[in-house]
């Protein structure tokens, strides 16, 4: 859990902006807490935990949006990360943009 968190927490800027492309009529600052936090969560796991099946990561993360979120959440949810999964395993976009989003990261820094 502690290297999921910390993960997440690291990486928060570069999971922001997958979920801007994938997610693009929805600004990030604008959706709730709650889908934000799982979809980083459950980005981060499609990503960088190969240990995590994608179909158990979307899962997980569309069962807490049922718990936790409002009443569109799960299909919300659930259609980000299956964009994300689906145009990330055909042709890496999203793995870009993290890479991108890190190199503009570390000049920042």
């Amino acid at each position: 859990l502690r290297t999921l968190v910390g993960g997440v927490l690291e990486r928060r800027d570069q999971l922001d902006d997958v979920i801007r492309h994938y997610a693009s009529a929805w600004p990030v600052e604008q959706l709730s807490v709650v889908d934000r936090a799982i979809l980083r969560v459950a980005i981060y796991e499609l990503f960088f935990e190969p240990q995590t099946p994608p179909k158990a990561a979307i899962n997980e993360a569309v069962e807490l949006s049922k718990s936790y979120g409002g009443d569109n959440s799960p299909k919300f949810v659930n259609g980000v990360l299956d964009k994300v999964k689906e145009l990330s395993s055909t042709n890496h976009i999203s793995l870009n943009l993290l890479e991108v989003s890190s190199n503009q990261y570390e000049e920042k820094r």
